[in-house]
């Protein structure tokens, strides 16, 4: 799961910067569209939230901490 998520957090940090309406708005809305898709494929796969190891859950948390993360800075510096 950590290979994955660095993975994909990497991935999408590279179209995040060629975002066309900057990269934190960039950033944010993929972390977004990764967070409900980590929550999708965790229901299909029915994994238990907080399972003894690590899966799509504990995926969709780490990108929503993330998320918060990079929606705080985005909304501290004015454009």
């Amino acid at each position: 799961m950590l290979v994955r998520f660095a993975l994909r957090t990497s991935i999408l940090v590279v179209f995040a910067a060629f975002g066309g309406i900057g990269f934190g708005l960039s950033l944010g809305a993929l972390l977004w569209m990764s967070i409900i898709v980590s929550a999708i494929i965790g229901t299909i796969k029915r994994e238990l939230p907080f399972d003894v190891v690590l899966n799509h859950w504990d995926e969709t948390v780490a990108y929503a901490a993330l998320f918060f993360l990079v929606s705080v800075f985005n909304h501290a510096v004015p454009v």
